[in-house]
Parts: structure tokens; C-alpha cells; sequence
């Protein structure tokens, strides 16, 4: 790869990225607009009732704040057959056992929750030894009401609406990933307030944002080709 980059001197290189600081400062303006648009959007006054199988017992979506006022609900890849967790999943929940402590403090609560029974969940998290509160949407409406799980008869139809728009069934899958924003105000009701899907689940992924400056980059073919879940990774570090 080195021979596709120019070899320069440091005043040179100091140019080009001086250069570049500014398309950085840019990028992170814009970003600061896209969270305030998105701390704007309004809420929906969630109606319908939603219980999840954990642990401890069945579980009410309200409860599932565990005190706090703010839930963060990641949408995990795991089918009722599945013998496994989806390996992008997979990477992306390796990132939240060590943001717990800090959302918790801030007063937000973070729960996964999959479409696979309770007993396939836990099997699956002791393999990888994830200590993050997920639970079982198994047996209810939660998944296909937030569009990441659809039966094989949406399927069959050819179209599934997914990311807020319809999508062909062939690029789709039973299971599909997204995040989604909860408030429960005093009086315990609960809002929707955020939703993202596909590409808009990337920053949750500080491993990403790494690779955005090393020298390689990602370092793909197409998105995520890359990634395996970090137990079937081969001993030695793969270079291209």
C-alpha cells in the first residue's frame, strides 16, 4: 500500500494535514447539528405493552430501565434458531461491557435485546463472556413493531420495511440490527425517541473509529468483511 502514498517531507506532510484539520473540524460541527436535530426529534407515547423473558424473570419494557429515566435498547442479531449470534453483532457488543458504569451514571440504562429464546442468549453470552444486561423478545410483537425481525411470510412478500423505507427481501434478513432510545418520565410512561438502523449503528464501534486512523483504514472489500467474532479469529493477524 505504501507505494500508492506519496513519501513527502514534514513540512509538506504538515500542509496536507493542516489541510485536512480543517475537513475534521468541519465533520465534527456537523455532527455537533446532527445531535442537536436529533435531541429535537419528537416522541411517540408508547401504547402497547411489551414484556421481554430475563434472568430475573418477565419483564415490562418500563422495567427494563432499572430505575433510571433513559434506555438505550440495541437490536441483537440472534434468531429463535440461530446457533449463534450475527458476528457484526457480535463485534459491536464487544464495545458495551466497559461503557456500562459511565451510561449507568449518567442515567441511562443499555439492555440488548434478541428475537432467540432466553436459554440461547445465555449460552451464547457465556461463550462471550459478556456481563451487559440482554434479554429475550421471544414469543412477542417488540421486534417486528421496530422492524428488525420479520416473519417468512414478509419475507415471501418481497418487500420488508427496514432504516424507514422499503427494502427487497433478498438484501434482507429474519433478523436486522438497529438501536432504539427510550424516556420514562416521572409518572412511568414510556416514550420512543430514537431509532437507527444499518450504518447508523457504526459509532457505536470505537474499534472503527480507530481503524479511521490507522494508516490502512478498514481495510475492506465490503462493510464489515472483516470483522468474526473475536473467538474465531486465526492466531496470527491477517495482512493485505
Amino acid at each position: 500500500m505504501r507505494q500508492d502514498h506519496a513519501v513527502v517531507s514534514r513540512e509538506e506532510w504538515l500542509q496536507a494535514r493542516k489541510s485536512l484539520l480543517a475537513l475534521e473540524k468541519e465533520h465534527t460541527h456537523l455532527r455537533d447539528r446532527v445531535n442537536a436535530e436529533r435531541q429535537a426529534l419528537p416522541w411517540v407515547k408508547l401504547e402497547k405493552t411489551y414484556t421481554f423473558n430475563t434472568p430475573e424473570g418477565q419483564k415490562s419494557l418500563d422495567e427494563l430501565f432499572d430505575g433510571r429515566s433513559q434506555l438505550l435498547l440495541y437490536h441483537f442479531m440472534l434468531g429463535e434458531n440461530w446457533q449463534a449470534g450475527c458476528p457484526s453483532c457480535s463485534f459491536l457488543a464487544d464495545h458495551f461491557d466497559g461503557t456500562l458504569p459511565h451510561l449507568n451514571h449518567h442515567d441511562v440504562t443499555l439492555v440488548v435485546a434478541s428475537n432467540a429464546p432466553l436459554e440461547k442468549i445465555e449460552a451464547y453470552r457465556k461463550r462471550m463472556g459478556w456481563n451487559f444486561p440482554w434479554v429475550s423478545s421471544h414469543g412477542g410483537d417488540f421486534n417486528r413493531d421496530f422492524h428488525v425481525s420479520f416473519t417468512p411470510s414478509e419475507m415471501a412478500r418481497g418487500k420488508v420495511v427496514y432504516n424507514f423505507t422499503e427494502i427487497d427481501s433478498e438484501d434482507a434478513h429474519e433478523e436486522l440490527p438497529g438501536l432504539s432510545a427510550f424516556y420514562k418520565d416521572e409518572d412511568g410512561t414510556v416514550y420512543h425517541t430514537y431509532s437507527t438502523y444499518a450504518r447508523g449503528l457504526e459509532e457505536l464501534a470505537s474499534t472503527f473509529m480507530l481503524l479511521d486512523r490507522a494508516p490502512k483504514g478498514r481495510n475492506e472489500g465490503t462493510i464489515m468483511d472483516f470483522i468474526r467474532r473475536h473467538d474465531e479469529y486465526e492466531d496470527e493477524p491477517r495482512r493485505t
